[in-house]
């Protein structure tokens, strides 16, 4: 980790950074856990996305869990070693109550730990990341890295259309008839994430369909909500590599001049939605952390 910045910035791996890239970047970073069939693994440590899934479609039980109180004290006291201060942004409080139990561990840093309750995941929590990282780097204080990241909490958005309903059905989100409704008509769900859930935002009939309608909310969110800022858009997946580089020419496509890159989706969510899936995010830039483009 490098020495010459007074602010160490750390995550977990729904953010999608890899611990290669976290090494590379001088990042503190948590493996995420998962229970399979009752046996832990970590999240780009002791299991890959393959068996992940695989296991996912062999109908095993998956559930996952929250980095354990150990384990956030031993990165967090290694990094203080090296840093005067440490900001930790983990995954949204909507999608896992990681943060609160993070929040509340962090009371017995005497103020050295600050918990950002981001309301990200993947690509736009990763954005938030290098952007903590940037100003870190550019000598910013603690105080001012939190203010950013708490104002620009909400410029993002997440759009994911999933390839089935039966994981989503398993986790209570639909239930049995209509997850029999929507495969006997071919019907896609569309799914956001824009802050704290994981709603629906849209059904459509098959998977062309489906992704158009994701192009469109991203159009809409550039000319509405996110209208007169410059944005990132990029492009995540849990389906095959080969799909995954169609739809991103897709999406380049469809934005020419921007930057498209993709992310595989965090296996906390993928868990939820399963194979097969294609997102697309969009996320303002932010003029405090102009340069980040680069590294996400």
């Amino acid at each position: 980790m490098s020495n010459t910045r007074k602010i160490g910035i750390a995550t977990d791996t729904n953010s999608g950074i890899t611990l290669k890239e976290a090494e590379e970047h001088g990042l503190g970073i948590i493996p995420m856990p998962f229970f399979i069939d009752e046996e832990e693994f970590f999240e780009g440590l002791t299991i890959t996305r393959e068996v992940f899934f695989e296991k996912l479609k062999g109908g095993a039980d998956i559930k996952t869990s929250q980095p354990s109180p150990a384990s956030l004290c031993e990165l967090w006291d290694k990094m203080l070693e090296t840093y005067e201060e440490l900001i930790y942004i983990p995954m949204s409080s909507g999608l896992s109550s990681s943060m609160s139990t993070a929040r509340m561990m962090s009371e017995d840093y005497d103020g050295k730990v600050h918990v950002i309750d981001n309301h990200r995941i993947s690509v736009t929590q990763k954005q938030s990341v290098y952007e903590a990282l940037y100003m870190a780097e550019q000598g910013k204080s603690s105080a001012e890295i939190v203010e950013l990241l708490d104002r620009t909490a909400m410029d993002a958005s997440i759009y994911i259309a999933v390839d089935t309903l039966e994981y989503l059905k398993k986790g209570g989100r639909v239930t049995p008839a209509g997850a029999a409704l929507a495969s006997i008509l071919n019907l896609k769900p569309v799914l956001q994430i824009q802050g704290d859930k994981l709603d629906a935002y849209a059904k459509v009939r098959g998977e062309k369909a489906a992704q158009e309608k994701m192009l469109q909310a991203v159009e809409k969110d550039i000319n509405t909500r996110f209208a007169g800022k410059k944005v990132y858009i990029k492009g995540a997946y849990t389906c095959s590599e080969e799909s995954a580089e169609a739809w991103k020419q897709k999406i380049k496509d469809r934005f020419p001049g921007y930057d498209i890159e993709l992310d595989p989706l965090a296996l906390s969510i993928g868990c939820h939605i399963g194979e097969g899936a294609t997102a697309i995010t969009c996320t303002v830039e932010n003029i405090e952390a102009p340069e980040i483009e680069r590294m996400i």
